[in-house]
């Protein structure tokens, strides 16, 4: 059937953030997809285990019976690491339906309202009846939490453009299709790099971009930053380092409490005014294509 929300996500060696990514997109959802290679690689062949756990908790937290495990062959040695990323975003989306709206978030990302962000996709439900003739992404914002601290989280305080949804999923570059972006006012925590250093190491070394910066350098300067000097320092990006310029704090490591705090503030949320001017932009952009 046409015309519902399903999500997708992809488990690789970070698989335990499905945890806190899942639950809050659950009961809104109307399937979820979880793409798991056969062979448990990773985009650059890297091989990961996942523990029995795991899949006992999906199986606890499923009481609904809406999650379903996509296992297919995600790794091509042929490709580039961002090109089995591209591949495999592709072929879930596909496993999804088209002709619904096709969600797709990764594990270390968080809806803060994903209600919210539901009632945002019922606006454009009619670009679901041609799917291909009409493609569009549906985007939101990203709060990039860059560092936990004993007690607290520094994140990046400028949030960053999400594609989220799509209604016709023919990708060119991770999860883009270069067609009309519709903007919406919807945020997400991104655990990005917001983690141990040696799960912050096994992320950088195996993912889309792991060839595109110093990892060394960029480790050594994350290691440094703390509550105290953060505020002297800049440039936090991994691959522009502009990208990411000023940092702010939160003292507290409870993940809901962050939610709150982070939606509450407004400077977080992009102003109507910029949406309309994106939107209106965007648009005009794709008008004639």
């Amino acid at each position: 059937m046409s015309k519902k929300i399903h999500v997708g996500f992809l488990l690789s060696y970070d698989y335990e953030n499905l945890k806190k990514a899942i639950p809050p997109v659950y009961r809104q959802s109307d399937a979820i997809f979880i793409a798991e290679d056969k062979e448990y690689r990773t985009w650059s062949g890297e091989r990961f285990e996942v523990s029995p756990s795991f899949y006992q908790w999906l199986k606890e937290f499923d009481t609904e019976n809406k999650i379903q495990i996509y296992k297919d062959n995600f790794y091509l040695p042929e490709l580039s690491a961002i090109e089995n990323d591209t591949r495999e975003r592709t072929l879930l989306s596909e496993k999804m339906g088209i002709g619904n709206w096709l969600v797709q978030v990764d594990a270390d990302e968080y809806f803060i309202n994903f209600e919210s962000f539901v009632k945002s996709l019922r606006k454009y439900d009619s670009f679901l009846k041609n799917p291909k003739k009409t493609p569009v992404q549906i985007a939101g914002f990203l709060i990039n939490m860059y560092k936990y601290t004993d007690d607290g989280l520094l994140y990046v305080d400028n949030p960053t453009k999400v594609l989220l949804a799509t209604n016709y999923p023919k990708y060119t570059l991770a999860r883009q299709n270069r067609k009309r972006i519709i903007y919406t006012d919807n945020l997400l925590m991104h655990e990005c790099i917001s983690r141990s250093e040696k799960d912050l190491m096994t992320k950088l070394t195996n993912w889309g971009h792991s060839k595109d910066f110093d990892i060394e350098q960029y480790i050594k300067k994350w290691r440094s930053v703390n509550k105290d000097n953060y505020k002297k320092m800049q440039d936090f990006f991994y691959l522009q380092p502009e990208g990411w310029k000023t940092l702010d704090y939160i003292g507290s490591k409870d993940i809901e409490e962050i939610k709150e705090q982070l939606n509450a503030k407004r400077k977080l949320h992009p102003s109507p005014f910029f949406l309309f001017k994106k939107n209106f932009g965007q648009y005009f952009k794709h008008l004639f294509k």
